[in-house]
């Protein structure tokens, strides 16, 4: 049976750490589609092969936590239109130093969306490997991505990160356009399929 268990900003669990072994066993608990597990593989690689993998000078790839923010009362996920890159995401960024990947999902679906109140759920439920192109250059995230929880009926102001800001269900993920990718619809899927326990 998978524990999975509820944490608020300011839980010691949360503590910040520049340990990249904190992410690597944060990587090993997750509990992951059989999709997933060859991104497991690689980001446990790259966490191996990088010291510096918690910063975004490391070229080949970095490190970064996102967090699907669910209503589980009103079975709905909020995803955001990222403004640099123009397509769906959940909330998400870089570790910038800090291998606590679930205190980095939370910070980040806190700050991207505005929505006060939010906890996340560990372990991970997903991780993915995936190449971004910037204007410094192209290279790697690697995602490991935790269910946040919203309080019911909670209001995402938002940020300047995003274009736009939607709350969908499962069958409102097809509407979204542009439409989402592979890996977004697998994550976002997932956390409304293990929301439902936390009704």
């Amino acid at each position: 049976m998978i524990r999975w268990d509820l944490l608020r900003a300011g839980d010691r669990a949360l503590a910040p750490s520049t340990d990249r072994s904190v992410a690597r066993a944060q990587l090993a608990d997750a509990v992951l589609l059989p999709e997933a597990e060859e991104h497991r593989r690689t980001v446990t690689e790259m966490i191996d092969a990088h010291p510096d993998v918690l910063l975004r000078t490391c070229l080949p790839g970095h490190l970064t936590g996102s967090g699907v923010v669910v209503d589980p009362v009103r079975g709905r996920s909020l995803l955001m239109l990222h403004r640099k890159l123009g397509r769906w995401f959940q909330p998400g960024g870089h570790a910038d130093g800090d291998a606590n990947l679930a205190s980095v999902a939370l910070r980040e679906a806190s700050e991207e969306t505005g929505i006060e109140g939010l906890s996340v759920v560990v372990p991970a439920l997903d991780v993915d490997v995936h190449e971004v192109a910037m204007p410094e250059g192209t290279h790697l995230h690697l995602d490991v991505r935790f269910l946040v929880l919203a309080p019911e009926g909670a209001e995402a102001p938002g940020n300047h990160e995003s274009l736009q800001l939607a709350w969908v269900d499962a069958g409102g993920l097809e509407q979204l356009r542009p439409a989402i990718d592979p890996s977004t619809r697998r994550v976002v899927r997932r956390a409304l399929e293990l929301g439902e326990s936390f009704r």
